[in-house]
């Protein structure tokens, strides 16, 4: 059996080796076109009066991100067809076999009633009144030293 696998390795072995000096042989297209010349850059563009900076994010708070995210139109009004879109995904996701059995409005009571709450009874709610619906902060999650990552961060940083 030994030699039988000792036998079928160097037959692999030797038919790899043969194949790649097959392949170094191959010619060589003189026909493709020369490669381009490297930019020249002035002396301006490196050793310019102004440093290079990175373009600046305008800062938003997270309010103002799940605000946008929900207002699919951008009309600065997140109407109710907007808010339970989402929703709309979540029961999808939840009626695995599509048969229907959980309805929706079972399960979107808790999002209009929020939704109405907030003062979207008008049908939309501006970006003030959005701020109500927000869901509960996650959980502080802990890494491995025990600590809250804020707190992790804070010791990396030097922010004690």
């Amino acid at each position: 059996m030994l030699r039988f696998l000792a036998g079928a390795a160097s037959c692999f072995l030797l038919l790899t080796g043969a194949f790649l000096i097959w392949q170094s042989r191959a010619d060589e297209r003189p026909d493709l076109p020369a490669a381009p010349a490297p930019r020249a850059y002035s002396a301006s563009m490196l050793s310019g009066a102004q440093p290079l900076q990175a373009p600046e994010a305008t800062p938003q708070s997270r309010e103002q991100k799940r605000f946008s995210r929900y207002d699919r139109n951008k009309d600065g009004k997140v109407e109710a067809d907007e808010y339970l879109a989402a929703r709309r995904r979540n029961f999808d996701k939840l009626d695995l076999d599509h048969n229907g059995a959980l309805s929706f409005q079972e399960y979107a009571i808790k999002g209009i009633q929020k939704f109405q709450a907030a003062g979207g009874s008008k049908g939309w709610l501006s970006p003030a009144e959005f701020v109500a619906t927000a869901p509960p902060p996650a959980k502080r999650k802990t890494c491995s030293c025990g600590r809250t990552y804020a707190a992790a961060q804070q010791a990396e940083n030097g922010d004690d």
